[in-house]
């Protein structure tokens, strides 16, 4: 079989999750793999997202209907643009995961359980490899000073909002408090970030928003399709702690296919937005790029 190939940047501590698998990695103590035809839409009662907060649940792991590819990124900490190289079943053929780890375990051990999984229900082998490339370096626009949307997050604020709140393990008599945000996102839990669209008449319009989020995890969420970064970021910002933040920005059409008229509330484009929102800039560089070979992947044997 072919080496199939994905491009990875090693970002800080977050290095570790991109690594091959080893043998050494958990596994979880039961799990159920089975194909799902249906043209039901996929669920999940676990957050499969790159952040780290997901609500206590004893260590359960379920979701329907989902793409391998879902699952893939998830073990991996991948990003949706990230693993253009597989096997169209991979994105096209869809599974129900349904495990348990021994006890209460935190998200990135999930991920390490999870790649054990796919090694042994789709033989899934994969390795790394390093390059210099072409990436990008996240920086301040201005020496010691960030914009009026990124805030580092205040310590005496509570980060124990569940994501979930189906799977909270507490009781309705300790009721999980929300962290409150200078932002009005009452209800983003600590360790998130995501993307919002929202529709408006003059073209698309895109934000981000994260809470108590460290800068490299900033960094790494925006290269995306939505922000037209395609390069890997690399924090360069020397900040430290974690940071709540609140991104808009303006994905115009092209005008000579489809003229627009720009209104006056109409956020900028990406990269205005960035250093007038956040008082951040990307600077093209090279540097270390961690390319993932996935050497080998089969459609699942038995549970």
């Amino acid at each position: 079989m072919r080496r199939l190939v994905v491009q990875i940047v090693v970002l800080g501590l977050l290095s570790f999750v991109l690594f091959a698998q080893s043998s050494a990695d958990p596994s979880f103590e039961i799990a159920s793999v089975k194909s799902n035809q249906t043209d039901a839409l996929g669920t999940t009662l676990f957050p499969l997202g790159p952040g780290d907060a997901y609500a206590a649940n004893g260590g359960r792991f379920r979701a329907t209907n989902q793409a391998l590819i879902t699952y893939v990124r998830f073990a991996y900490r991948l990003g949706p643009s990230d693993l253009l190289d597989l096997p169209r079943w991979v994105y096209n053929e869809r599974f129900d995961i349904e495990a348990r780890a021994n006890g209460e375990s935190t998200k990135d051990q999930m991920r390490s359980m999870m790649r054990s999984l796919l090694k042994d229900r789709f033989k899934l082998m994969a390795h790394t490899e390093q390059q210099t490339q072409a990436i990008f370096d996240l920086e301040l626009a201005k020496p010691g000073q960030t914009g009026p949307k990124l805030r580092a997050h205040r310590t005496d604020e509570d980060c124990t909002s569940p994501i979930e709140p189906q799977l909270t393990t507490r009781s309705p008599a300790q009721p999980a408090r929300q962290s409150p945000s200078i932002f009005q996102l009452p209800s983003l839990p600590c360790g998130s970030i995501g993307f919002a669209t929202i529709g408006t008449p003059g073209g698309d319009r895109w934000r981000i928003v994260g809470n108590s989020e460290p800068m490299n995890r900033i960094a790494e969420a925006l290269k995306s399709p939505a922000t037209g970064i395609d390069r890997q970021i690399r924090d360069r910002t020397g900040l430290s702690g974690t940071f709540d933040l609140s991104l808009e920005w303006s994905v115009v059409p092209d005008t000579v296919q489809a003229p627009i008229t720009v209104q006056d509330d109409m956020p900028p484009r990406f990269l205005e937005a960035l250093k007038m929102q956040l008082g951040l800039t990307l600077r093209s560089t090279r540097g270390p790029v961690d390319i993932l070979v996935v050497d080998q992947v089969e459609r699942p044997t038995g549970n």
